[in-house]
């Protein structure tokens, strides 16, 4: 308000000696904004990139938290309380396979998993629109070139669900461990503080200015990795991105090899491993 009134006082007094511009006395510099992008000299201000770029990773990464810490919470559940009623016991003695029991369970609750990924998208979209400072952002994808395709998006597809599944995995190998319901609920906190911290890293931190041992923490965790899919698919980063689809497919498939063993042992029932008959 003072620097206001300030100005219109200098301008009045530049006028009554003649000034024909006071204008430029007062401003004679110009700030035009100006960044460097892909190699392009853009007119646009970091802000403006920057507000696009990090309402998609405020996005992703709180909704693959929330649906990891829901989807595995839910299954580390089930668990304890199946192995409380007795009905787990009961599932294992039907005449069916037990590793297509176990590919069953996961498979289902990451279906499931992918579907509430989509409405939650959607409904935290319009959500975080009165959360984020608003700037013209309108064209600007298609302007600095980080609009995404088809395939770019069927990535990140293949990447969301392969994380569910590793998510999953997980949270039912812990959930064997589990007694009874109360014990699960104690079991869940591995996923949570993984969950959380690839949140936090992803929304506060760019992956590629992490400390070299924060970085391979960071990829080691499969949940990291749909999280910064999208911003590296916007600067055309696809190889990274595959790479992580390959890596959380071989964490997948270990841990269900590891529930499977457990599944056909008689750990579940006994509590005791199975022990080979002699002669």
């Amino acid at each position: 308000m003072l620097g206001m009134i300030n100005s219109e006082i200098a301008k009045k007094l530049m006028e009554r000696y003649g000034v024909k511009d006071p204008e430029i006395v007062l401003n004679p510099f110009t700030q035009k904004a100006s960044t460097i992008l892909k190699e392009r000299r853009l007119n646009l201000s970091p802000a403006q990139i920057g507000e696009k770029m990090s309402s998609q990773t405020t996005l992703t990464s709180i909704v693959i938290m929330m649906l990891i810490l829901g989807a595995g919470g839910s299954v580390i559940s089930s668990m304890g309380l199946e192995k409380e009623n007795k009905t787990l016991e009961t599932l294992l003695t039907l005449p069916i396979k037990r590793s297509h029991i176990v590919v069953g369970k996961i498979v289902a609750a990451s279906i499931v998993g992918f579907i509430m990924a989509v409405i939650y998208m959607v409904g935290f979209s319009f959500y975080l629109k009165g959360l984020v400072p608003s700037y013209p952002t309108s064209g600007i994808e298609s302007d600095i070139g980080l609009n995404l395709q088809l395939k770019d998006y069927a990535l990140f597809g293949i990447s969301l669900f392969v994380t569910l599944l590793a998510g999953i995995s997980l949270s039912m190998m812990l959930g064997l461990f589990a007694e009874n319901y109360k014990s699960s609920q104690m079991l869940s906190f591995p996923i949570v503080g993984l969950a959380t911290f690839s949140m936090l890293l992803t929304m506060f931190k760019d992956f590629d200015t992490l400390p070299a041992g924060l970085k391979i923490v960071a990829f080691l965790i499969p949940f990291t990795h749909p999280m910064i899919a999208l911003r590296l698919l916007m600067f055309g980063r696809i190889q990274l991105v595959v790479w992580g689809i390959v890596y959380v497919s071989v964490i997948t498939g270990v841990i269900i090899f590891i529930i499977t063993k457990i599944f056909n042992s008689d750990r579940l029932i006994t509590g005791r491993k199975r022990r080979r008959a002699t002669s």
